[in-house]
């Protein structure tokens, strides 16, 4: 888990640029805009689909592989991308939302790698943001509505049900649902 100060100038411009780009596809969700959009991710794979009304907010954090299909009104609160004079040991520690090959991501889901301070004092200092990533596995299926909480990783092949609340790591080629989401059975 990483602690950042998301109130820096920079960090707000940096947020304002990408929620813009974010608002251009959601109103045309044309191919420039498309691409435009795919340009400020940290890695968009082949064959990669978004659906209007995507949002994040940085979206240098945000790791696609092949074939990831995003459906409409999908929200992936991802954290600003480490500095490079600061060296990290794997993009969960950094934050990062990674969505391996063959992913469907349903409609209306969420991705929350950032959280804020449990202490009501610290809260209102507005002071401390903490990102934890998030990892989808390759061919892992959210149904709609699905949340997903920080530090969590969905094993390959697993499919949530929608309306799922994810506080958990979930094992691969598995059927999880509920909320907060529960092992069903295996696949």
């Amino acid at each position: 888990m990483r602690a950042f100060d998301s109130l820096t100038p920079s960090l707000i411009a940096q947020r304002k640029t990408v929620h813009e780009v974010c608002r251009l596809f959601s109103k045309s969700p044309s191919k420039g805009n498309l691409k435009r959009l795919k340009s400020f991710l940290g890695q968009c794979g082949e064959h990669v689909y978004i659906e209007s009304g995507f949002h994040c907010d940085y979206a240098e954090n945000i790791y696609l592989g092949d074939r990831v299909y995003i459906n409409s009104h999908c929200t992936l609160i991802d954290s600003n991308k480490i500095s490079n004079s600061q060296q990290i040991e794997n993009l969960a520690d950094d934050g990062a939302i990674t969505i391996g090959d063959d992913c469907l991501i349903g409609p209306n889901v969420q991705l929350l790698a950032v959280s804020h301070d449990m202490n009501p004092m610290q809260r209102q200092q507005f002071k401390h943001n903490y990102a934890q990533g998030i990892t989808l596995e390759n061919n892992v299926w959210l149904g709609a509505g699905v949340i997903v909480l920080a530090g969590v990783t969905i094993g390959e092949n697993s499919v949530i049900g929608a309306g799922s609340v994810v506080t958990k790591s979930v094992e691969k080629s598995c059927f999880y649902a509920g909320n907060p989401a529960i092992k069903v059975r295996d696949l």
